[in-house]
């Protein structure tokens, strides 16, 4: 269910986006509107789960996180119980930084995070070819990321 919200509730969003931690009379200000229909306007957005959180975003490249290698999946079963048992795998994994199910020539694609080359082929020897269903991959290597954000743009 898609949710409605205006231009305030916009401007709300772009500024908790940038900064979550923005002091709600700051937040106010900014918008133009009192501290009180601030506060319940973003109350709304998260009882309606267009908020879903708070959170502290991390920076890879500080973790020495730099290399990223794109994995394509293919299982030799795509009935339910397959997939499910994939699906619940892969979330148990800390270097799959994403995973998506894909309509194409694959079943997967996951978004793999690691120190260097050697990390990310240990990764693939001990995890990834050892996920349940798996019968072959195909892991293509990034050499810069262009554009790489995690938020969301209104």
């Amino acid at each position: 269910m898609r949710v409605q919200i205006d231009d305030i509730d916009r401007k709300i969003l772009a500024e908790l986006t940038s900064n979550a931690r923005v002091a709600i009379s700051e937040l106010a200000r900014r918008v133009g509107l009192s501290k009180t229909p601030v506060a319940a306007r973003i109350r709304q957005m998260e009882d309606t789960g267009l908020i879903t959180g708070y959170r502290a975003i991390l920076s890879p490249l500080k973790l020495g996180l730099s290399h990223v290698t794109y994995v394509q999946i293919r299982l030799d079963d795509t009935r339910e119980k397959s997939l499910t048992a994939f699906n619940a795998a892969v979330r148990q994994i800390p270097e799959i930084e994403e995973c998506y199910m894909i309509a194409g020539g694959f079943d997967y694609l996951l978004k793999v995070r690691s120190h260097d080359i050697s990390d990310y082929r240990r990764i693939m020897g001990e995890t990834l070819s050892t996920l349940p269903h798996v019968s072959s991959t195909s892991s293509f290597v990034a050499m810069e990321a262009v554009i790489e954000d995690t938020a969301m743009p209104l």
